[in-house]
């Protein structure tokens, strides 16, 4: 049996997609296509039902998927036990981060790297997802959180406030707020889908979902709404620009903490180990955090 066709499959099982399966293994989707079609034909069965919703396991996929997931683990375990005996600085790093630190902040701290150690090749995953690290679909993974999960290991960068934001073009049209106290008088972007579950968000539904004007599920997307008038946002600090106003902290005592994170059998490699320490003092020193 092919491992190659086993991974084309673990990949659309976990994504529902032949896209999906595409963007985690980095082929195209025309490959995924033909090696899932030539190992149903080489096991004589169908292994997905083709759905409008996505791809779902038949039973007999099942019973593989579950066969598969323990193959993978294994090979993936041995990947991270050679990996971390390299101790070199030098070699690629998968780094994976949200939209908004990647594109505004570490761009300026990998360039910074670059010159430090020429060696090293970082490869940037732009993402809001959670990533398999076991797997080694990243390396590390900066995330804001203030429960990393308990599987991974690393190190809290710093402390990010969150604030109500606002434009000229709100303060034109409705004025801005003293305090917290008069928010509610005022129009207010909320969030959607997963973005809800914030304990910020999370705030705002409970007390005033009637404010809320305008959603998204992205919070560049928010600060980009609220720069154009839609209404007052809560943010994060790390989306403070010019363009948008900082009235208020919000909610109050709520900060998100910014990690970096690793699987345990990756900590002592030394690429791994220079990139986690020079994004750690990066980020501690950035004054537009």
């Amino acid at each position: 049996m092919d491992w190659n066709a086993l991974k084309v499959f673990i990949a659309i099982e976990q994504s529902g997609s032949q896209a999906g399966a595409a963007r985690i293994l980095g082929v195209n989707h025309s490959t995924v296509f033909r090696r899932l079609n030539a190992f149903e034909q080489q096991l004589g069965v169908r292994l997905f039902e083709r759905l409008p919703t996505g791809y779902v396991p038949t039973p007999l996929g099942e019973e593989l998927r579950d066969i598969a997931n323990r193959i993978d683990g294994d090979f993936s375990d041995l990947e991270r036990r050679i990996a971390g005996r390299d101790v070199l600085p030098s070699g690629k790093v998968r780094l994976t981060a949200p939209n908004n630190l990647a594109y505004r902040f570490l761009p300026d701290y990998l360039a910074e790297l670059r010159q430090a150690y020429p060696e090293i090749e970082v490869e940037l995953l732009v993402s809001n997802l959670e990533v398999n690290m076991s797997s080694r679909q990243a390396d590390i993974a900066v995330r804001a959180t203030r429960r990393p999960p308990e599987h991974l290991v690393g190190r809290k960068a710093r402390t990010i406030g969150w604030t109500v934001y606002g434009s000229p073009i709100y303060r034109e049209r409705h004025g801005f707020p003293a305090n917290l106290d008069d928010l509610d008088q005022h129009r207010l972007i909320g969030a959607s889908r997963d973005m809800q579950h914030l304990p910020a968000f999370d705030w705002l539904e409970r007390h005033m979902p009637g404010c809320v004007t305008t959603r998204s599920d992205d919070l560049v997307a928010m600060s980009w709404l609220a720069q154009s008038g839609h209404g007052l946002a809560l943010l994060p600090d790390d989306q403070q620009r010019p363009e948008l106003q900082a009235l208020f902290a919000f909610p109050p005592g709520q900060t998100s903490d910014l990690w970096l994170l690793t699987h345990p059998d990756l900590r002592q490699v030394e690429r791994i180990r220079l990139v986690m320490r020079h994004l750690a003092e990066a980020f501690a020193r950035d004054d537009r955090l």
